[in-house]
C-alpha cells in the first residue's frame, strides 16, 4: 500500500493544530479531520483510517475514552493510535500506551519526528496484517491436513465396506448432534466430530479372512476381530492432541456394553467414557439404515425402536432418550446423506 493511498485521522478540538498538522501530513496522506470524540467515532465507522492522532483533553468525550471505544472493538483494535497532546505527565503517557496506543507525542509538534514516527508504525501495522492473513492460511492448510488424515484413517477402518466415505461422515453428525443435545460445549462437539470416524482405526490390522468371512465368526476369530479397539487406541494414542486422545479412547471403548457385557474391558455404565457411549448409539443406528451388500436398511422407526429396547443393555439409556428427542434432526441429517449418495450415483453413470 502507498503513502498516497494511507489514511489518517486527526482528532483535536484547536483548529489551529488541526491546520498545522494538516498542512505538515496532506503531502504524503489522505487526511480526515475531527474536533471531538463523537465525530472521530463516526469517522473511523465510515473510513476505517490506516492510524489515528489523538488528543487527550477534548470537552465530552475525552481522547483517553475514544482510544478506549476503539480497542474494545475487534473492527478497529489494529488501527495504530498516537496521542498528540499537551499533557507532558509521564504518568498520563502510561495511560495512553495502557490504553493501547502506540506512540505518544507532547506539543509542540516536531514535523520530521511526527513524519518519520507515523512512517514506521504505518509499516508496522502492515506487517502485522500480513502475519495475520499467513498465520489464517497456514492455519487453514493444517486443518484441512489434519481433516485429510482423519478421512484416511477412518477409510483404512473401512476399507473393506460400501459406503465407507459417507458411512464415517454421516455416522459422526450424528454423534455431533446427540452431543450437543447433550449440552457439550461447541468446541466439544467440533473434536467429537472429527474424532468419531476413526473408531475402527484398529480394523486396518485384522487380516481380510476374518473381516470378510461369508459365515458366523468362531470363537477364535472373535478374540481376534475383538482385538480391533486395542490396536485402534495403539494407532491413535501416539498422537498426545486432544483430537487424537479422544479418538484412542473411543476407539478403545466403544464396543463396551451398558450392562458390562462389552469388550474389551467389561467396562458398565458410566465408566464407559460418554463419547464411546455416545458415538457407539450413532454407528449402530447408522448401520442399522444403511443398505449393505447381506441386508436391507432398517426402516428410520424400527432402528430408533431397537436403540430404545437395547438402552439399559447395550445403550446408555439417557442417551438414547436424547437421540430419540432429537429424532427430527437425525431425520433431517439421514436425508441429506441420501440425496449426496444419489448424486455421487448420477454423476458416476453421467
Amino acid at each position: 500500500m502507498s503513502d498516497q493511498q494511507q489514511t489518517i485521522l486527526v482528532v483535536d478540538d484547536t483548529l489551529a493544530n488541526l491546520d498545522l498538522l494538516k498542512a505538515i501530513l496532506t503531502p504524503f496522506y489522505v487526511v480526515k479531520m475531527a474536533t471531538n470524540g463523537e465525530t472521530a467515532l463516526k469517522i473511523v465507522e465510515k473510513q476505517h483510517p490506516d492510524l489515528i492522532l489523538l488528543d487527550v483533553m477534548m470537552p465530552g468525550m475525552d481522547g483517553h475514552e475514544v482510544c478506549r471505544r476503539l480497542k474494545s472493538n475487534p473492527q478497529y483494535v489494529d488501527i495504530p493510535i498516537i496521542f498528540v497532546t499537551a499533557m507532558a505527565e509521564t504518568e498520563n503517557e502510561q495511560i495512553g500506551f495502557d490504553l493501547g496506543a502506540v506512540d505518544y507525542f507532547v506539543k509542540p509538534i516536531k514535523p520530521a519526528l511526527l513524519k518519520a514516527r507515523i512512517k514506521t508504525h504505518l509499516a508496522l501495522a502492515d506487517q502485522r496484517r500480513e502475519c495475520e492473513i499467513m498465520v489464517k492460511l497456514r492455519t487453514h492448510e493444517l486443518a484441512t491436513s489434519q481433516k485429510d488424515a482423519i478421512y484416511m484413517l477412518g477409510e483404512a477402518g473401512h476399507y473393506n465396506d460400501n459406503d465407507t466415505g459417507v458411512h464415517i461422515w454421516r455416522m459422526a453428525q450424528y454423534a455431533g448432534a446427540l452431543a450437543r443435545a447433550a449440552q457439550w460445549s461447541v468446541s466439544q462437539v467440533e473434536l467429537l466430530e472429527l474424532a468419531a470416524p476413526m473408531h475402527d482405526t484398529g480394523k486396518i490390522g485384522i487380516s481380510d479372512s476374518i473381516l470378510k468371512v461369508p459365515r458366523k465368526l468362531t470363537d477364535d476369530e472373535w478374540v481376534v476381530m475383538r482385538s480391533h479397539t486395542n490396536i485402534g487406541y495403539g494407532i491413535l494414542n501416539v498422537s498426545k492432541t486432544p483430537l487424537f486422545q479422544m479418538a484412542a479412547e473411543i476407539a478403545l471403548h466403544h464396543h463396551e456394553k451398558w450392562d458390562g457385557s462389552g469388550y474389551p474391558g467389561g467396562l458398565s455404565g458410566k465408566e464407559i467414557p460418554q463419547a464411546a457411549r455416545i458415538v457407539a448409539i450413532a454407528d449402530v443406528f447408522d448401520a442399522l439404515t444403511m443398505k449393505r451388500p447381506y441386508k436391507e436398511a432398517w426402516p428410520i422407526d424400527k432402528a430408533f425402536d431397537t436403540l430404545k429396547q437395547d438402552a439399559n443393555k447395550h445403550f446408555d439409556p439417557e442417551l438414547v432418550n436424547l437421540f430419540i428427542s432429537i429424532k427430527d434432526e437425525i431425520v433431517s441429517i439421514k436425508s441429506y446423506w441420501d440425496k449426496n449418495i444419489q448424486l455421487k450415483n448420477i454423476c458416476s453413470v453421467i
